[in-house]
């Protein structure tokens, strides 16, 4: 470690246990989170080359971390191993005339779009987490986020990155150009590799004009069944800027939370939106309307006033918190082609029966991925052990579907039990073939994805 601290600036490489234990997990809170052997707190590229090019040689692990927001332990701490956290890598530079953004890692999602507003752009990739997660996690899981059903995710905005490889080779993919077809498609690749081929120090981001206002859409529903019928009818005739869904019980929890006055007796309820340009926002939100209220709505609500239409949507962020109180989470990222949602969602239900534990589903139901919160008491080894079983069978429901075992959030260590059976084994050697040609010592974080 010596030989390491002696390259890197005062205060970059740390090994008091008390600071190393606020970096052990990420906030999926993985139990089989390790002891590391150090942080290392870089600033700049040429550092995470010098700390890469020491674990190389020394064949020492090296786990990144960025915000450690992530769910899916893609962050969790090995025993023996480097943290290199880029919470410290936050400059960001704006070209308002190619619409381009460069950030270095640490930036927190909301502080770039907020550098970008101030040149009249968007940054349009905005998880729930968005004030906390940082740009470059979210490069390394691809996260998605609200407004995913119309503007992508993450992968659709990096137009290229700079990536120090497992022994300490810098290289730099793509860069502000709309198009270029000029060899492999390696950006696509490192994007959504949760750290596992090399560590991001640099993003090119895609930018967008500023949003336009929007309309919103609220509606309740007595059933799981009409609900999904007005998702499918809205998707069928437009694509809205935002289409989420809470269940009962997510009502309920941010209900007691935010006295916004939700009704406590739905089975469901959707929160839409339209940023079509001038009056065709309105336009768009009078066939929301039409779709919900054809589908078997109890009540609908629609409005242009940005402040009510961000209410709501700040309700649907605040979902996660709001069911958390309730117990402790595991808390998935299934989804499946849209046709397939309503089997999803009564799916989850009768796992959720014939487990007896508590499951929430909010979802961004527009592109049909769903967040399943599986709530359980950690003191209770029964139920515990009753929410580890639901979490596999959730999986296994989504596979079999169709889907998918995560749409934003990563596998890392708690989901790769299940990652064969979605890919199958053709799948799972390509990828152990390339992350052994990236990573032949297999430093760059152990135990993630494979």
């Amino acid at each position: 470690m010596k030989s390491l601290a002696e390259h890197l600036p005062a205060g970059a490489l740390v090994t008091d246990p008390d600071i190393l234990a606020g970096y052990r997990q990420d906030r999926a809170l993985d139990p089989d989170a390790g002891t590391p052997l150090a942080l290392v707190r870089p600033t700049t590229t040429e550092q995470v080359s010098t700390v890469l090019r020491w674990a190389h040689r020394h064949r020492v692990p090296v786990v990144p971390r960025g915000a450690g927001t992530g769910l899916s332990g893609g962050a969790t701490a090995q025993d023996r191993a480097l943290l290199l956290s880029t919470e410290r890598m936050r400059e960001i530079t704006v070209d308002p005339v190619t619409r381009t953004a460069v950030a270095q890692p640490g930036l927190l999602n909301a502080e770039v779009k907020r550098a970008v507003a101030k040149h009249g752009l968007w940054y349009p990739p905005d998880p729930s987490s968005f004030e906390i997660c940082s740009i470059g996690g979210n490069a390394a899981t691809n996260a998605g986020g609200l407004c995913c059903v119309k503007y992508g995710v993450t992968t659709d905005y990096v137009l290229g990155m700079e990536v120090v490889l497992a022994d300490g080779t810098v290289v730099r993919l793509g860069g502000p150009r709309l198009k270029d077809s000029a060899g492999l498609s390696l950006t696509k690749l490192f994007v959504g590799s949760e750290g596992t081929l090399g560590i991001i120090t640099e993003v090119t981001l895609r930018l967008l004009p500023a949003q336009t206002p929007q309309s919103t859409v609220v509606a309740t529903f007595s059933t799981i069944e009409t609900a999904t019928a007005a998702i499918l009818a809205i998707t069928g005739r437009l694509r809205p800027s935002m289409l989420e869904f809470m269940d009962a019980v997510a009502i309920n929890a941010v209900e007691d939370e935010l006295r916004m006055g939700l009704d406590r007796t739905a089975a469901g309820m959707l929160v839409a939106r339209s940023d079509a340009p001038g009056e065709h926002a309105a336009a768009e939100a009078a066939i929301m309307v039409e779709a919900c209220e054809k589908s078997g709505a109890t009540e609908v609500f629609s409005t242009e006033d940005p402040e009510e239409g961000e209410a709501f949507t700040a309700a649907r962020r605040f979902a996660i918190p709001a069911v958390e109180r309730r117990g402790t989470l595991l808390l998935e990222d299934v989804g499946v082609p849209l046709p397939r949602l309503g089997e999803l969602v009564t799916g989850i239900a009768e796992i959720a029966t014939r487990r007896a534990v508590l499951v929430s589903v909010i979802a961004h139901a527009g592109d049909g991925n769903t967040h399943p919160l599986i709530v359980h008491d950690p003191s209770d080894a029964d139920e515990t052990a009753r929410a580890h079983q639901a979490f596999g069978e959730i999986m296994a429901l989504a596979i079999a579907l169709g889907g998918t075992i995560t749409g934003e959030h990563g596998v890392g260590r708690l989901k790769k039990a299940w990652l064969p059976d979605q890919v199958g084994p053709e799948v799972m050697d390509l990828t152990r073939r390339i992350k052994d040609a990236l990573d032949p010592h297999g430093i760059l974080n152990p135990g993630a994805v494979l």
